[in-house]
């Protein structure tokens, strides 16, 4: 079984089409965690079909790519991060439980995943890779007027800024504020991922919206700053 030979490998490549990647949301037929299809699809695959796993990876691998990119910041590790969650998943599907949440058990190993990612790179020295000024005019069309331009400008920065916050987190804040601000967990469903307490991940997030504010703020005087 070549994990991600069809979807992974063949997704739209290019920093551009990652960072549109990040707004896209699920289809509308999406498997939601308590679909029966999905828990079927789930013992199917277990007991060794590929076609089910391939059919869990179509519904999965747009919230592993997503979630390894917040994590790692850049495509090249999100790619490759991503390929290393579905082989730990088909690994170690037979271990999943059908009274547990899977797509948190997911995230989990995605942030295991992620974690191994971020101690390689920094064993490496590896800098963090941020949207390239060369091909940030790709990530968005043509506006049809000047101010519209500038609004999708401005957007497209304040995004560009966010990114650069989440990098300066300490990995569990990250980790926190990504799973409950943008994957849309509950507090609870974070801690369980995180195997922590709801109080602990609460007091995780605080720090890191105050951290990314602090962030943007002082980026946004210098930037003043040398504009004057």
């Amino acid at each position: 079984m070549k994990v991600g030979s069809k979807l992974l490998v063949n997704a739209p490549s290019g920093v551009a089409e990652m960072a549109l990647a990040l707004e896209i949301e699920l289809p509308e037929k999406a498997l939601t965690r308590n679909d029966p299809s999905l828990a079927r699809l789930i013992e199917r695959a277990a007991a060794g079909e590929d076609a089910a796993f391939e059919q869990i990876m179509i519904y999965s691998q747009q919230r592993v790519l997503t979630l390894s990119w917040r994590m790692l910041g850049n495509e090249a590790d999100a790619r490759d991060a991503s390929q290393e969650v579905f082989l730990r998943i088909y690994k170690y599907l037979g271990r999943f439980r059908q009274d547990q949440d899977f797509f948190a058990w997911v995230y989990g190993i995605t942030l295991n995943v992620c974690r191994d990612f971020l101690k390689q790179r920094q064993r490496r020295s590896h800098r963090f890779i941020f949207f390239p000024s060369e091909v940030e005019q790709h990530v968005v069309d043509a506006p049809s007027d000047r101010d519209d331009a500038e609004q999708v400008a401005i957007g497209a920065q304040r995004r560009e800024l966010i990114m650069k916050a989440l990098a300066t987190l300490p990995y569990k804040e990250r980790a926190a504020i990504v799973l409950r601000d943008v994957e849309g967990l509950t507090t609870e469903e974070v801690a369980q991922i995180l195997k922590s307490s709801a109080t602990t991940v609460r007091s995780q997030i605080s720090s890191a919206r105050q951290k990314i504010r602090d962030y943007c703020r002082r980026h946004l005087q210098v930037e003043l700053h040398h504009e004057l």
